[in-house]
């Protein structure tokens, strides 16, 4: 490669990286905080997510509801139950209520969590979920809490960042041997200065975080963009459209069943054990209720299913080894994007890469500013 495409390559680099280097550190460090979400959550909430002592026999997933209907009030209808199979885990009662606003704060009339003891009924916390860390670091890190607006500047952001990892393989690919001796290790003595580590750190750095980094690029455009997440699923099914799942609706039942939460969860744990079940709750009287079961340390394997809401039955079972493979690389891609696929290694590794991407644009703007300064010193010393 000539001197000169290396320069032009170098100036692209330089003005797409001050272009989006803000977002790319603010998804780097939301991205560190979200990575051990699961284990930072219950130790910070410990008193909301466990009951100090578990009894043998659960109340049913109705009175639960009807627990938290009489708590949250007619202004805060529940719309979602959540049980958990590990016995010590509280039940949780969400109610979510949104709106057209510009931002993650006016779009939401209410969003509130109630956890309940399931052997005893008795409250054990009301949250503002609307305001709780994880969850504003989450929205942060989906659409820097600005609604749809942020996603389209989260997903172009992560459109040059991609350019980025690319244009800096080029620009840090050794031009012979002697050099590529450099590349690889930090070679740093007493004597080495602060601006060559800072070089260092940026280069050696990015270049074993690319591949994952890209990994996390990719996986966050399915989010972004509609339109690459239906063309990821149609490369993984060979060239075809996944299915469009079609609504399902609850026909009036002859005779309205009593507990049928209660029989909807007993169906879904006969047919896929898990460590989670979400319920939904129809907010009328036509909506089917819909709900998934999922293990945590496979999430991206849940089954969904879909039950009348007046009778309780069966409408829909929906298994992930049934699904397309366009489907399940789309199950697939929050595990991806986070790690969680291989587990805490996979985590850990995410974590790490999240950190130096933060950091990147960071040390991208010192080495530019040192050598802005080395520029302006030969013209004031000619003035």
């Amino acid at each position: 490669m000539g001197l000169k495409t290396k320069k032009i390559i170098g100036k692209i680099h330089l003005w797409l990286g001050l272009s989006s280097g803000l977002v790319v550190v603010i998804l780097g460090i939301t991205g560190c905080l979200l990575a051990f979400e699961e284990e930072l959550q219950p130790l910070f909430y410990k008193q909301r997510y466990f009951v100090k002592e578990t009894g043998t026999v659960r109340l049913p997933a109705d009175t639960l509801i009807h627990i938290a209907r009489g708590t949250l009030g007619h202004h805060a209808p529940p719309s979602s139950l959540l049980s958990y199979n590990d016995p010590s885990r509280t039940a949780a009662v969400i109610s979510y209520k949104g709106t057209t606003g510009w931002n993650y704060f006016n779009s939401i009339k209410t969003y509130q969590t109630v956890y309940i003891n399931p052997y005893t009924g008795r409250i054990q916390y009301i949250e503002n979920t609307k305001l709780e860390f994880f969850r504003i670091v989450l929205m942060l890190h989906y659409n820097l809490l600005l609604e749809q607006t942020g996603k389209y500047i989260i997903g172009y952001a992560t459109i040059i960042f991609i350019v980025l990892l690319i244009s800096g393989l080029v620009l840090w690919w050794p031009k012979n041997k002697a050099a590529a001796k450099q590349r690889f290790a930090f070679r740093w003595k007493e004597t080495t200065k602060w601006k060559r580590k800072n070089y260092d750190l940026h280069n050696i750095s990015g270049f074993y975080a690319l591949l994952f980094a890209l990994i996390i690029a990719l996986t966050g455009m399915v989010w972004a963009f509609a339109w690459f997440d239906n063309g990821m699923q149609w490369i993984a099914n060979g060239g075809k459209a996944s299915p469009i799942e079609k609504p399902f609706q609850s026909t009036p039942a002859t005779g309205r069943q009593t507990n049928v939460f209660n029989a909807i969860l007993s169906d879904m744990q006969a047919k896929a054990p898990g460590d989670l079940y979400d319920i939904s709750i129809p907010q009328d009287d036509s909506s089917a209720i819909y709900g998934y079961s999922q293990w945590m340390h496979a999430q991206y394997k849940w089954t969904s299913f879909y039950y009348n809401q007046h009778s309780g039955k069966n409408l829909s079972a929906s298994y992930f080894h049934q699904k397309t493979r366009g489907e399940q690389l789309r199950s697939m891609n929050y595990d991806i994007h986070a790690g969680s696929i291989a587990n805490m290694p996979g985590r850990i590794i995410m974590f790490i890469v999240s950190f130096i991407c933060a950091g990147l644009p960071v040390t991208g703007l010192y080495i530019w500013i040192g050598r802005r300064k080395k520029t302006l010193k030969p013209l004031q010393a000619s003035m």
